[in-house]
């Protein structure tokens, strides 16, 4: 496969807002407009930003759940990160210092709740069709990246034509590994010197609620 990363680098990079960076994001892919592909967003933030990618490209709009298991010494800290069918992808230094069984019931207690926000956000519609398409994956930043590579994982097995991953900010040796994975990442913001958080990479950065992202998929 070839790779081919799309990538502005710069020392900092501010968002207003996700609806900034969505738009910003859209310049980006906008090549894509009207063509065959579908937007996935993570939940929540993500949805956000893939709504005005969504909207502006005129793509359908749909959700990939993942959740991240958090270290519980900093809960901010994703050490795994599972799907509602339970696909997993951690961080093997980091598990090897918890405890194993917390872990386990921690892997399945997110799996539980990836199922159930699939549930609420889709509110019993089916998924979109991504065999075949353009599969735009879209948040509103990177980490560590273990969430958006299950999320990646679990589109590649839906045997897309294409898998671009599209956010806003997210560490250089991320982005790196993303590449690997990928055929196109776009990424304004691919910091190598990260400031540790996404959300020090936005002027307004609040919480996203389930009504929001259900609102914005009904809009669709």
């Amino acid at each position: 496969m070839n790779f081919k990363v799309m990538k502005i680098e710069s020392s900092m990079v501010m968002f207003a807002d996700r609806k900034d960076a969505g738009k910003r994001l859209a310049e980006k892919l906008s090549k894509y407009r009207g063509k065959d592909a579908v937007i996935l967003a993570l939940p929540r933030g993500g949805v956000v930003v893939g709504y005005e990618i969504a909207r502006t490209l005129n793509l359908p709009l749909d959700i990939v759940v993942v959740r991240k298991i958090g270290h519980p010494g900093n809960p901010e800290y994703a050490i795994c990160a599972v799907d509602e069918k339970g696909s997993l992808l951690c961080n093997k230094a980091e598990i090897r210092s918890v405890d194993q069984d917390w872990l386990k019931e921690e892997i399945l207690r997110q799996k539980n709740e990836a199922l159930r926000r699939i549930g609420v956000y889709r509110g019993g519609r089916n998924p979109k069709k991504i065999s075949g398409k353009i599969a735009i994956l879209v948040d509103d930043g990177i980490a560590t990246g273990l969430t958006i590579r299950v999320a990646m994982q679990s589109i590649r097995k839906q045997n897309p034509e294409e898998l671009i991953v599209a956010v806003s900010v997210a560490p250089h040796d991320t982005v790196t590994e993303l590449e690997k994975e990928a055929d196109k990442v776009i990424v304004i913001d691919n910091d190598l010197n990260y400031l540790g958080a996404v959300g020090a990479y936005y002027s307004h950065f609040p919480q996203v609620s389930d009504e929001e992202v259900i609102e914005l998929l009904n809009s669709q």
